[in-house]
């Protein structure tokens, strides 16, 4: 029987354990189909890949394939995902991406783009390349009369000055930033944007670097920053190098995380907080007038008020970057944030982009005196829960149970799940700075795409009522 290519076909990306469910059939039949399904049979396609031990092998699996079908490869080699956004912005070509992100070792997958960094998603074709694919596993993938051709590229030093070029941090005040790359591509960037090795000036930044030896079987922890334990050494670094400031960057260092200098984490909203208002600034000085600043409804309060506050239309929506992606392009927003630490930004395509919001970081950092922890406390009014998830056998029951506990007590929204807010958010300010929190909460309870799982996320004004309404939701979640 052929490999089963719609177990590895997700709402976003391709993803799977190698071989066992991710094959070099699979990745080849999917290439030819994703030349079919956006046309590109007479154009060139940019390939990269992350540090996986599999990815060499599957990025030939998919230049077969993808040259069977008439396409022309530009591979681009090692690199981040955001060097392959870069690569198919800059030359308006469609792009594939071989990583499993923040997944262990025995994963990898593809992430897909249109032109122009313009994501590929089920709702906008990838469940045409898996149905596609589906058929050429069955029946082989015809061969046009003539096959595409292979060249090699590099662009880390053009991604690099671009990005030194959309953010300017030539004239902060020196600082020393500890890196853990968690032996992902951020081990093959970071010395690029932030260093020389791609060529360009020194910058006033020591970078005291961690685990930047590229190894896709991540000998010293995952690379997922989302969770704690993966941060622990990072933490302890910056204290013990009396550092102003540590970065965090998951396996395709798409994403990055942010520590200050007394080794606590910055939230992923108080990030999205602190870089919209630099983008809605910088836009305006430029003469833009109607500004517009996404945030998806699980990001902290402070995110949409702020952008308010800084003359902006804040707009939330679903949780997911592709979709938020493509909302990016509808509405022209200038920036976009997530609470899982995913920043987007319209002069990148509005693609998503860590390390620019990492620069962001450090150009605001740079150009006072005050330490980061002041800024992420500027930007952290707010008590959160975090993500908490719950193995759930029926979901639609447990989402009822909480319907029925909380009518009456709140306004009830169904934007990607449900979300309960104990008043209208959508008129509060920023609360005062001396620090007295309104007493609110809001939490939002989503279905997991893929797992029989119920997200919950709670925010309130006080420690004491974000337990409260946190405890009162998990018991109903996980009542038998």
């Amino acid at each position: 029987m052929p490999a089963d290519v719609n177990s590895v076909v997700k709402t976003y990306d391709v993803r799977g354990l190698v071989d066992s469910e991710l094959t070099d059939e699979i990745v080849e039949a999917l290439a030819a189909a994703f030349v079919d399904v956006i046309g590109a049979h007479d154009t060139s396609i940019v390939v990269g890949h992350d540090m996986r031990d599999s990815s060499p092998r599957f990025v030939s699996a998919f230049t077969r394939g993808a040259r069977a079908r008439g396409a022309d490869i530009i591979s681009i080699g090692l690199c981040s995902t955001d060097e392959t956004y870069f690569a198919s912005g800059s030359w308006n070509l469609p792009s594939a991406m071989f990583t499993a992100s923040h997944n262990p070792s025995t994963y990898n997958g593809i992430k897909l783009s249109r032109a122009g960094a313009q994501s590929l998603s089920a709702d906008t074709g990838l469940f045409e390349v898996r149905d596609r694919a589906s058929e050429y596993l069955l029946n082989g993938i015809p061969t046009v009369d003539t096959t595409g051709t292979v060249a090699e590229r590099d662009v880390l030093t053009d991604y690099a000055s671009y990005l030194r070029q959309l953010v300017d941090v030539t004239h902060i005040r020196p600082l020393r930033i500890v890196v853990d790359a968690g032996n992902g591509m951020a081990g093959l960037t970071v010395p690029a944007v932030l260093g020389t090795s791609a060529g360009l000036p020194e910058l006033p930044v020591e970078v005291v670097p961690m685990y930047f030896e590229l190894d896709g079987t991540f000998p010293n922890h995952e690379a997922n920053p989302l969770n704690p334990a993966n941060i622990v050494d990072l933490q302890h670094a910056v204290t013990a190098h009396g550092a102003d400031m540590g970065l965090a960057f998951d396996g395709d260092a798409d994403r990055c995380f942010v520590i200050d200098e007394r080794g606590e984490p910055m939230s992923p909203s108080a990030v999205a907080a602190l870089v919209a208002v630099r983008e809605i600034e910088r836009v305006k000085a430029k003469g833009e007038r109607d500004v517009t600043v996404l945030h998806n409804l699980i990001t902290s309060d402070v995110v949409p008020q702020t952008i308010r506050a800084a003359g902006a239309l804040a707009i939330r929506t679903n949780v997911g970057h592709s979709l938020i992606k493509d909302i990016m392009r509808e509405t022209g927003a200038v920036f976009g944030g997530e609470h899982s630490a995913h920043y987007y930004f319209r002069d990148f395509w509005g693609a998503d982009n860590g390390m620019l919001a990492a620069l962001h970081v450090i150009a605001e950092l740079g150009r006072g005196s005050e330490p980061l922890s002041t800024l992420s406390a500027r930007y952290s009014p707010y008590i959160q829960s975090g993500e908490i998830n719950s193995v759930v056998a029926d979901v639609d029951s447990a989402v009822e149970r909480i319907r029925e506990a909380f009518e009456g007590r709140g306004l009830f929204d169904t934007l990607d799940g449900l979300t309960v807010s104990s008043t209208d958010r959508s008129t509060h300010d920023l609360p005062p700075q001396n620090g007295e929190n309104r007493e609110f909460w809001w939490f939002n309870v989503r279905a997991s795409n893929t797992e029989p799982l119920l997200r919950l996320n709670v925010e309130s004004g006080s420690q004491s009522s974000m337990e409260s309404v946190r405890d009162e939701v998990l018991a109903l979640i996980r009542q038998n």
